[in-house]
């Protein structure tokens, strides 16, 4: 049997194939086509289909490129403009706004949920332990993308510090900032990786960008970066991390705000 060998044209052909498969089908739903609408409700059997297609395509790429692989990291010439802010860049929430009056001197990061040792974190704390710088790409479901360095702690460290609890399977991130506003009551964005990404040593709480310290527009005071996956998966204006073994109960039960709204929950690149 001939022996594959895995090479850059190999990760060329795989983005495109995976990409296929996931805009395929999962970007039925995002396009906002008005001629499926009628078909996409929660538990319908195209949603479900498409679901089914989203999970494949989660298990391929784990399959294909494995739990380790790094993304691509380049060098500060490849960085020619100032990293593009996506989602809310200014949140108007009363408790963000006052944190950010007082340069976050009260903000504190909350690790909870199933973890022997709970945590609260400053933000002096969080930037005086061992850091990640990473160069990397930032790919947006919009379909743009942008080369940034970005500083942080390993979010794996900070796991380590609070000691997970065997049942744990998700880190759930919890922000500041206002994602929908309804009759039934704001909705805060929210997101979950599971624990194999969230222990990659890509994966870092940001509080700095280019040299400097995380503006507003990109998250102030921390966002998640997560280099294998789309940038609705990085969380920003993060305020608590939340270690679970489901998100049934969350939400409308996907595992993120954008997923409950149709996105792919595993969001890789």
């Amino acid at each position: 049997m001939a022996k594959l060998e895995i090479n850059s044209n190999f990760q060329i052909s795989r983005r495109k194939f995976l990409t296929g498969a996931s805009v395929g089908a999962s970007g039925i739903m995002l396009s906002g086509c008005d001629a499926f609408d009628s078909h996409l409700s929660i538990g319908s059997g195209l949603r479900s289909f498409l679901e089914n297609a989203n999970g494949l395509t989660y298990r391929a790429q784990r399959f294909l490129a494995g739990r380790d692989r790094l993304a691509p990291e380049f060098s500060e010439a490849d960085i020619r403009q100032p990293q593009r802010p996506n989602g809310v860049t200014s949140p108007d929430d009363d408790d963000y706004k006052a944190l950010l009056a007082n340069n976050f001197a009260d903000w504190r990061l909350e690790v909870s949920g199933l973890v022997e040792k709970p945590l609260s974190l400053s933000h002096e704390q969080l930037t005086n332990m061992p850091s990640r710088t990473q160069i990397t790409r930032h790919d947006c479901v919009e379909g743009w993308s942008c080369i940034a360095k970005w500083t942080g702690t390993p979010l794996s460290l900070i796991l380590d510090q609070a000691v997970v609890k065997p049942q744990a399977r998700y880190v759930m991130f919890h922000c500041l900032d206002t994602i929908d506003r309804s009759l039934s009551g704001d909705i805060k964005y929210y997101g979950t990786i599971d624990l194999i990404d969230a222990r990659h040593p890509q994966t870092i709480l940001a509080y700095g960008l280019n040299g400097k310290p995380l503006p507003v527009e990109n998250g102030a005071p921390l966002r998640v970066r997560v280099e294998r996956q789309l940038g609705y998966k990085m969380p920003k204006y993060l305020s608590k991390i939340e270690l679970v073994d489901g998100f049934a109960d969350v939400g409308g039960g996907r595992g993120g705000y954008w997923e409950d709204n149709g996105y792919d929950w595993y969001g890789g690149i």
